[in-house]
């Protein structure tokens, strides 16, 4: 495994540091078990080494209704939003989710009364630069996509999972409007990035080419052999977590996904691809907030979150 960044797992804000109890993730677990009733179908993957493989281009209007299977070309356009240009949104919801420990995928368990991935729907389609939105998904879980009321009349379109995230990444990227002038990568088990993260992280990759939003590691991070021996104590003000959306101009996506190929890479995030280039990635400073919902403890949090944003 061949990767850019190292990520570290555990970071927390201080109001997410409250002690979750036993009970209580027990009571989460219980819930996640009842509420995943819709069995999962074997997920149907696309691989990243085929060049011929696409995404269903099922495109959705909201305004007007459903148009399922519809071809006619959308425009992307530039937006009044500063100096970002229209951005097409690949919104990754293809994962499993096995730490969650439920019978469907976690991106897709109800949180304060609707679906994970449909925060994310909800919070880009505000952003006016958002152009298109190419949701990256099983075929069994588009309905949750396609029910969901956005703010504007944005198409959305579908293409499907890879094996691994940098092959769903790839998929998603092939159904964007040539018209675009960035790609934004979102984790749909990101429900809680805020407005204000979005524009700063567009703002940044349009002036680099590429930019992640991330936060400063607070724990300490050491490196070991392989057989578990400390080797030395990683410098802590230099390391960062990274988060998404990740947000690269379509160009420079486009050549990296070729130079991995060739050189047969696996990358663990999408802004690794530009640095392979050698090409500039900015880090967008962000909030400890936009955790990643993994784990029944992970719901918790997020719902308290939310509650506290919501008073």
């Amino acid at each position: 495994m061949i990767a850019s960044h190292t990520t570290f797992s555990g970071i927390r804000t201080a109001r997410q540091s409250r002690v979750v109890s036993s009970k209580q993730a027990n009571v989460v677990a219980k819930r996640v078990g009842a509420a995943a009733k819709k069995p999962s179908s074997k997920p149907m993957l696309a691989s990243f080494g085929s060049s011929s493989v696409r995404g269903d281009q099922l495109s959705v209007r909201r305004a007007g209704g459903f148009r399922p299977g519809s071809r006619t070309p959308m425009s992307c356009v530039a937006t009044s939003e500063s100096s970002v240009g229209p951005v097409s949104l690949v919104l990754l919801a293809g994962g499993v989710g096995k730490r969650m420990g439920a019978n469907m995928p976690k991106q897709y368990l109800p949180l304060s009364g609707q679906p994970i991935a449909t925060y994310s729907l909800d919070i880009f389609s505000e952003i006016e630069s958002i152009c298109e939105i190419i949701v990256v998904c099983d075929p069994s879980y588009r309905d949750i996509f396609t029910d969901f009321k956005l703010k504007r009349d944005i198409p959305v379109k579908f293409a499907l999972p890879g094996a691994e995230r940098q092959d769903s990444v790839f998929n998603g990227f092939q159904e964007i409007s040539g018209d675009s002038e960035l790609v934004a990568i979102h984790d749909s088990a990101r429900p809680l990035v805020t407005s204000e993260e979005i524009l700063a992280v567009f703002a940044d990759a349009t002036e680099v080419g590429a930019a992640v939003l991330g936060v400063q590691c607070k724990a300490t991070v050491k490196e070991a052999s392989g057989d578990g021996m400390v080797v030395k104590t990683l410098d802590r003000s230099k390391l960062w977590e990274m988060h998404t959306p990740q947000v690269i101009r379509p160009a420079i996506l486009a050549k990296g996904f070729a130079y991995v190929k060739e050189n047969n890479l696996e990358v663990t995030d999408d802004v690794s691809i530009v640095e392979h280039l050698g090409e500039p990635v900015r880090i967008t400073k962000g909030s400890y907030e936009n955790l990643k919902v993994t784990t029944p403890e992970d719901m918790l949090i997020a719902e308290r979150l939310l509650a506290d944003r919501r008073e």
